[in-house]
C-alpha cells in the first residue's frame, strides 16, 4: 500500500533499531518511559512476537530514503480480537494524513486476518491519537490494567 511517498511494508528483526528509534523518540516526546524489559519487550524480537502467532507488524517508510518513519503491530489476544499496539509516528511526519493511512491499512489487514475486534490502549497526553480512533469508530472500554503508559482503552468491531 503507498500513499504518495510513503509505503507500509512488513517489518523483520533487521527492522528492530528503526522501530525502537520511532517508538522511544515518540513515547519521551510525550513525558513516557520507554521500558525494554516490560510493556516494550514485544520490540526486541518483532518477529517471535507477532508473527509466530497470527499477528503482524509493519513499518511505514519513506519510498525515496527507505527511512523508517512510523510502525505499528497487531497482537493476537484470542481468534477472534488483535490489540493494535505501538501505532506511532516522528514527530516531523505527522499531520501528513499518515495516521489514518496506518489505521486504514491495520484494520483492513485485521479482517484480512479475520479479526472481528480490534482493541487498544493508550493515554490520554496522546490527544491526537485517540481523535483519530474515535473519528474512526473506535468505542471506549475500560482498561485491562491503568499505569504509568495506559489510562484509556477502545474497541472497533470490524467483522461485515
Amino acid at each position: 500500500m503507498i500513499i504518495k511517498e510513503y509505503q507500509i511494508q512488513a517489518a523483520t528483526n533487521h527492522d528492530i533499531a528503526s522501530i525502537k528509534n520511532v517508538v522511544f523518540s515518540s513515547l519521551r516526546e510525550f513525558g513516557l518511559l520507554p521500558d525494554e524489559k516490560g510493556k516494550d519487550m514485544d520490540l526486541n524480537d518483532i518477529e517471535s512476537s507477532y508473527f509466530l502467532n497470527n499477528g503482524f507488524f509493519a513499518i511505514v517508510v519513506h519510498s525515496e530514503t527507505n527511512f523508517v518513519v512510523g510502525c505499528f503491530g497487531l497482537f493476537p489476544m484470542n481468534e477472534n480480537v488483535c490489540e493494535l499496539r505501538k501505532m506511532y509516528l516522528l514527530k516531523e511526519q505527522r499531520g501528513k494524513g499518515l495516521g489514518k493511512f496506518i489505521l486504514d491499512f491495520a484494520i483492513q489487514k485485521a479482517r484480512e486476518m479475520h479479526y472481528k475486534k480490534v482493541v487498544l490502549e493508550t493515554i490520554s497526553v496522546l490527544t491526537a491519537a485517540i481523535f483519530l480512533y474515535k473519528q474512526y469508530g473506535f468505542k471506549e472500554i475500560k482498561p485491562r490494567e491503568i499505569n504509568a503508559r495506559v489510562d484509556q482503552a477502545f474497541e472497533l468491531d470490524i467483522h461485515p
